[in-house]
């Protein structure tokens, strides 16, 4: 193969994300006439991330970060996005995911410099690891509270969900959840609990309607 044909299958693997679904808004039966691609999960984590790092100021390499966020999805090219909720352990997850990522990469020269950003994620040791993954999170949290605002997720539509058969999940609505919201924020809080600006973020952005802020500042783009 020559260059322009390695950059041009790569491209188009990668493109690819754009047209599947995050498998967290088909499992919760979000009823919004658009779902959320894998692609714009990605775009939309770095954009996160570059937002948190401006504003608390983290000591990271942003621009590592950044590559990182996008780099460790291309796995779900070849796998999917497999959830906490599917038939996969973590370590399965993983070996499956380095062998899609190895193999989506192969065509490019920097390789294994870009499989080493994928390595440090999983791995979870370093700052900017640690920064990319909680980024990865919270947007899914941020999504799905978007998504109950605007009313497209219903607690009582998801009976047969296959979230619904996690334990910890039915163990909250035994003690009285009433809303998705709920779910979402105790399932996901314990994970910030170690980084005070990922946990304050949540918890204001809980506090309020984040579909009332989309329209506010949409309405403010057009005047």
């Amino acid at each position: 193969m020559n260059k322009n044909e390695n950059i041009l299958k790569f491209y188009l693997m990668a493109t690819s994300l754009k047209n599947k679904i995050r498998q967290g808004s088909i499992y919760w039966n979000v009823t919004a006439p658009r779902r959320e691609s894998i692609a714009e999960h990605v775009y939309d984590t770095c954009m996160l991330a570059i937002a948190i790092h401006s504003e608390y100021q983290v000591n990271i390499n942003i621009k590592k970060v950044v590559m990182m966020l996008i780099i460790h999805e291309l796995e779900e090219i070849i796998i999917g996005d497999i959830t906490p909720f599917d038939k996969v352990t973590p370590k399965q997850k993983e070996e499956m995911g380095r062998k899609a990522v190895e193999e989506i990469l192969s065509c490019l020269i920097l390789k294994d410099e870009y499989i080493s950003l994928t390595d440090e994620f999983n791995s979870q040791k370093t700052k900017e690891s640690k920064f990319a993954y909680l980024c990865d999170k919270l947007d899914f949290d941020l999504q799905m509270k978007l998504y109950t605002d605007q009313g497209y997720i219903k607690l009582d539509e998801n009976n047969s969900s296959p979230v619904f058969k996690n334990s910890t999940i039915q163990e909250m609505i035994k003690n009285g959840v009433k809303s998705p919201n709920e779910i979402f924020y105790q399932y996901d809080k314990n994970k910030y609990a170690d980084y005070p600006n990922f946990n304050q973020l949540l918890d204001y952005a809980y506090s309020i309607n984040l579909a009332n802020l989309l329209q506010e500042y949409l309405y403010k783009e057009f005047d």
